[in-house]
Parts: structure tokens; C-alpha cells; sequence
């Protein structure tokens, strides 16, 4: 069956006509679908439509007093109206719906600045910054969404709900932070630099009393290629270390528990509290980073490197723990966690052709972060961060990197898995073995950029070493026989789909409860076969998230200025073109049928986890500059 049988029945029809009906043979009532919808039904009937209009920009005031002091005023806006709208059309899997977010936001920035430079001697500058900001935020939101499915097909407003609509769910938050900060910087002869800076914050969001916090930072450089100008061979040189501390607030409404207004009972109006207990007694969220760096360049910057190494700890993180549901709640606000991060960040680039018309340059970037949860809240040896289908977690675990997949597990023997008497693997009965560790091991990338005459072709690599995936795809496809695997040959030379009596089946690598090499032949024509969720734990589902990809590519061309100068009576400067492709050419990966970056969304709760991904989307852009 090829795609192309879905994509023509549903142009055909416009009906959402599929391979995987409920139950062919009812002709009544079981054609219609279970599990996936029809895609091109999806696509064209069960839409999103997002808009947003947003403006933003800054008015500002200079006022030199001297010829060292100047003074700064500032008003900012960034602001944005937005709406998103959902579509689940009629004949879909589940109920069809309409939902509308309209959502409104708006920053408000006022900030005065005193700045003061001035050289007190002729191999030492001093410069210092005053100054003071107001930061707020205002955010408003309306959600709304039909009842009970939709009248007309088509139609997607709230008023073709079937049932009277849940009221909307309506939100306003407002968040200030007022803060004052200072600077002072002293260099001396451009090869020494100290630098100190601290900054102190009170938010709207935390308890009177424990709402302000500070942000001290040093940092000093010695820019020691300036006693050696002798040496030709060294182009630029410095050594850097700096240390910081950086305060972070809650989010709206985490204070004091409120209440949310619910559809009313005889006229009588209902509230309910939310499903996160809040907590009056949060104190500011922390963390106190220091770095080392180097830095050079030498034979006239034609090779060069950048090399950091960085120690983090991050401490009484404000974030919602899960909790009993006995209190009535599924989670509560805490200062929960440290976390300690530390990691080497390099860069080498280089130049290894110049000529005037050839040139070739190359720069290599490689980071490798190693975190770790020092502490979390109580006697708490795990926090859940999230929960996915197939009774895998999330989590935070004491003494565990940050970002640990839990779930069912192989039973070992001597170190190798355990095959039961029936030749399937042995599982262990609960969901809270560690299977994996969603933070790759390195990342890094490869950047070349190829100039002959006017034209100029570039390429990125990217990479990624280890980190592990969970893939509810192999977790269900493998058990139906979705995929290729579970189909072939066996040892025998036997279809592996045959029964054992009819020669078919396979052979589990692993070992019995005593240990002996397994012989026993597990049996794939039973219900959902050997390879699946239903014979396996998750950690068979658990993959490698590391691949290699061309990332991007460029060509451009820049017309001669010969040229340029022709046209329009030398309006132009300059004029190039270019064409760029994106994610290009997956090269490289661990995982079967899908990209390793297409998790299910964005942010940390999403790591680790693949679902239902479609193939990797190619972009093309192509771009006329015009330089006046």
C-alpha cells in the first residue's frame, strides 16, 4: 500500500478514507477509522491557523553633562496580539472540536543610565555605569472551545457546538520588577581588565519580605599578545575568568492559592481550585556560575581557538513538584533542587588557502555540558518532570544527571538479559528502572566557507554523540508488524512469521535463570509478536539520539562592481544573490523511521520522547539584496 492510495481517496472523496478501518467487514458501522486519521484528511480538513500582529521599538533621551558624564533616559514597548485557532473536523478519530486563544502582551521598559569614561592616566581608564530599570509585563488571554462536537461540517465557530460551551477560560497576569544596578570597568593599556558589576531586583511575584535579590558579578581578562608584539607568529592572545550570580523570580500567581470560575447549577455560581497548591513562602531562585576561558590567534589570524570551561550550580529552583492527589492537588510550588552543570565549550577556525581571488576558512565548534542533581527537595530522592504513554517518565533524580528516562527494564543475569522459558525476555514488574539519560554525550559542528572571485559557498555540519530517545513509534509499529524488522527470515531460512511448529520464529540473544545461552525459540505468530511493547520492556524502545546532519548550504553571488555602477546611475552599492537550503541531509542517526530532534514539543518536559513524526521538511529560500 503506498501513500499515494491516501492521498488520492481523500481528493476523491473528501472524506477521511483509510487503510486501517475499524472493522472491514461491517460494512455498517465499521468502516470508518482507528488509531490515525487519514493524513491528507488531517491536513486539509483538521487545520491550525495562527496570526499575530506585533510592534515594538524604544524612544530615548542623551544628555552629555561633561565631557565624562552622560546621561540616558529610555521607554520601550514590545507588544504583540495574537490568535490561534484549532480545527478537528467531522468524520475524524475522537470528537471534532473549534477552539480560539486570543491572547494579548505588552513589555514596558523605563530605564535611566549614568555613564562615566574617563582616562586617569595615559595607561588607565576608568569607566562606570548608574543606572536604574522598571520592567513590566502585562499579559492577557481568552480560551474557548465548542462542547459535545460540531453541527456542520466545516464550519468552525463556537457556535456550532453541539452542547452549550464550557465558559471561557480567561487570564491576566500582571508582573513588575523595579531594579538599580552599578558598574565599574578599570584597563590598563588594553592588557589588563577588571570589571565588576552588581544589580538588585525586586519582583511582584514573591512574598513581601523575600522579593529582592542581587546579581554580583567580576570578571577580569589579560590580553597578554600586547607584551608580545615582538612575536609574529602570535596575532592575539588573552586569558579570561569571570564570576556571577544571577537571581530569578516566580511566575504570576504562585503566591496564594485562587480560585476559577465554573459553569453555574441552578443559577448558583461553582469555583474550583487549580490543580497546583501554591506556596506563600518561595524565596528568589538562584545561580552562581564561574568560567575560565583562552583565547588566540596566530600566523596574521589565520588559526585560532577559544577554549571555556564553565562550573554552574543552580539552587532553590522554583517549579511545581508533583504531590499526592489525596491533598487535592497533583502538584505544589517549591524551592526544589540543585542542580550543578560544567562543561568545556571550544572553537577552532582557521584559514587553510588566501589568495586574491581563492580563500577557504573553517571553524569547528565542540561542547560537552555534564549535569548533575545535587539536591532536591525534603528527603525527595525523585521528581516526575513528565509522564508519557508506555509508562515511561521524565525525571530528576538525586544524584542522576538532569533528564533521566524511567521505565520497565530487562531482568539481567550475569550482566545479560534474561529469556523465561517461553522465549520471550523477562521483564521487571515495575515502571522504575532507569533506562536512559536524555543529555548527549557532545556537540559540535563543522562550518566551511568556500570564496572564489564574487561567488561564495557554504556548508554547516552538525553532530550530536549520544543521548538517549524513546520512541512510541518502534514501541507500537514493532508489535503490529508495522515495520520491516518483523518481518524476513530466520535462522532457519524459514518466514519468521511462521509458527515454531511450522519452522518459524526467532531465537532471543540472552541467557535462562541459569544462566545457560538461550536455545529456546520465541514464537512471532502469537498476538503482537516477539518484537513489541506487549513481549519487551521500554528500555527495548530506547535509542541512541546522536546523528550527523548538513544542516545548511549556501551559494551566493555578489555582481561586479563594474556592474553595479551601470545601474540606476550608481543608486546601488551593491546587489548580491543567494540561495540557502536547510536541513538538508540527515547523514547519520541511531534512530529507525524518524528525526532524533522531532520530539513531541518544546522545553525540557518534551526531551527524550518520539511520537507520530512525520518526515523531515527540506526548506529553500532564495534572496535578492539591494545596498543603497
Amino acid at each position: 500500500v503506498d501513500i499515494t492510495d491516501l492521498k488520492n481517496a481523500y481528493f476523491r472523496t473528501r472524506k477521511n478514507i483509510t487503510w486501517n478501518w475499524s472493522d472491514p467487514s461491517d460494512e455498517t458501522n465499521g468502516l470508518v477509522p482507528i488509531y490515525w486519521n487519514n493524513p491528507y484528511y488531517n491536513r486539509y480538513e483538521s487545520y491550525e491557523t495562527d496570526n499575530r500582529f506585533r510592534y515594538f521599538g524604544n524612544v530615548y533621551l542623551n544628555y552629555k553633562a561633561t565631557d565624562h558624564l552622560n546621561f540616558m533616559g529610555r521607554v520601550a514597548l514590545d507588544s504583540y496580539d495574537e490568535l490561534q485557532e484549532e480545527r478537528y473536523a467531522i468524520g475524524s478519530i475522537g470528537v471534532p472540536y473549534y477552539s480560539r486563544f486570543n491572547h494579548t502582551y505588552r513589555e514596558y521598559n523605563y530605564d535611566f543610565l549614568a555613564n562615566y569614561d574617563v582616562n586617569i592616566t595615559d595607561d588607565l581608564n576608568f569607566k562606570a555605569l548608574l543606572g536604574t530599570n522598571l520592567r513590566k509585563n502585562v499579559d492577557r488571554s481568552i480560551y474557548a472551545v465548542t462542547n459535545g462536537g460540531l453541527f456542520v461540517p466545516r464550519l468552525y465557530t463556537l457556535s456550532n457546538s453541539i452542547n452549550t460551551p464550557n465558559p471561557a477560560t480567561e487570564r491576566a497576569s500582571d508582573i513588575e520588577v523595579g531594579g538599580v544596578f552599578a558598574g565599574a570597568t578599570f584597563s590598563w593599556r588594553k592588557m589588563l581588565t577588571l570589571d565588576g558589576t552588581i544589580r538588585r531586583d525586586q519582583s511582584s511575584t514573591l512574598p513581601a519580605g523575600k522579593n529582592s535579590y542581587y546579581y554580583p558579578s567580576v570578571s577580569g581578562s589579560w590580553t597578554f599578545s600586547e607584551m608580545m608584539k615582538d612575536a609574529s607568529w602570535l596575532s592575539f592572545g588573552k586569558l579570561r575568568a569571570n564570576y556571577a550570580e544571577v537571581g530569578h523570580s516566580a511566575p504570576a500567581y504562585a503566591l496564594y492559592d485562587t480560585y476559577t470560575l465554573g459553569t453555574s447549577i441552578s443559577s448558583q455560581p461553582v469555583s474550583y481550585a487549580a490543580f497546583t497548591k501554591n506556596n506563600p513562602n518561595l524565596v528568589p531562585e538562584k545561580n552562581r556560575s564561574f568560567e575560565f576561558g583562552l583565547e588566540a590567534s596566530f600566523l596574521k589570524s589565520r588559526l585560532g581557538f577559544d577554549v571555556t570551561y564553565y562550573h554552574a550550580k543552580t539552587f532553590n529552583q522554583i517549579m511545581p513538584v508533583s504531590i499526592s492527589d489525596a491533598t487535592g492537588y497533583d502538584a505544589r510550588y517549591l524551592n526544589a533542587g540543585t542542580i550543578l552543570n560544567k562543561g568545556f565549550e571550544v572553537s577552532v577556525n582557521g584559514t587553510p588557502v588566501k589568495t586574491r581571488d581563492f580563500s577557504w576558512e573553517i571553524t569547528v565548534n565542540w561542547t560537552r555540558n555534564r549535569n548533575k542533581v545535587v539536591e532536591l527537595f525534603d528527603t525527595a530522592n525523585n521528581i516526575q518532570l513528565a509522564s508519557f504513554q508506555g509508562n515511561v517518565t521524565l525525571n530528576a533524580a538525586k544524584g542522576q544527571p538532569y533528564g533521566t528516562l524511567r521505565g520497565d527494564d530487562y531482568i539481567y543475569t550475569n550482566g545479560q538479559r534474561t529469556v523465561g522459558s517461553n522465549g520471550y525476555y523477562e521483564k521487571t514488574e515495575t515502571s522504575n528502572s532507569i533506562i536512559g539519560n536524555v543529555n548527549p554525550n557532545w556537540q559540535g559542528s563543522v562550518s566551511n566557507t568556500i570564496r572564489y572571485k564574487n561567488v561564495t559557498l557554504s556548508f554547516l555540519l552538525d553532530a550530536r554523540k549520544g543521548g538517549d530517545i524513546f520512541s512510541l513509534d518502534m514501541y507500537y509499529g514493532l508489535a503490529t508488524g508495522l515495520y520491516a524488522e518483523t518481518a524476513g527470515k530466520n535462522d532457519l531460512g524459514n518466514p519468521v512469521r511462521n509458527s515454531v511448529a511450522n519452522g518459524g520464529g526467532i531465537i532471543n540473544q540472552g541467557v535462562t535463570e541459569d544462566g545457560k545461552a538461550n536455545t529456546k525459540r520465541a514464537d512471532i505468530s502469537t498476538l503482537f509478536g516477539a518484537f513489541g511493547y506487549y513481549r519487551n520492556p521500554a528500555k527495548a524502545f530506547v535509542y541512541d539520539a546522536g546523528f550527523v546532519k548538513l544542516r545548511e548550504a549556501a551559494i551566493s553571488y555578489s555582481f561586479p562592481d563594474r556592474i553595479v555602477s551601470k545601474l540606476g546611475n550608481n543608486v546601488f552599492k551593491g546587489i548580491d544573490i543567494s540561495a540557502v537550503g536547510r536541513n538538508l541531509w540527515i547523514i547519520h542517526k541511531n534512530l529507525p523511521y524518524a528525526d532524533p530532534e522531532d520530539i513531541i514539543g518544546a522545553g525540557n518536559a518534551a526531551l527524550g520522547y518520539q511520537v507520530g513524526s512525520y518526515p523531515t521538511s527540506r526548506t529553500y529560500t532564495f534572496n535578492l539584496k539591494l545596498r543603497f
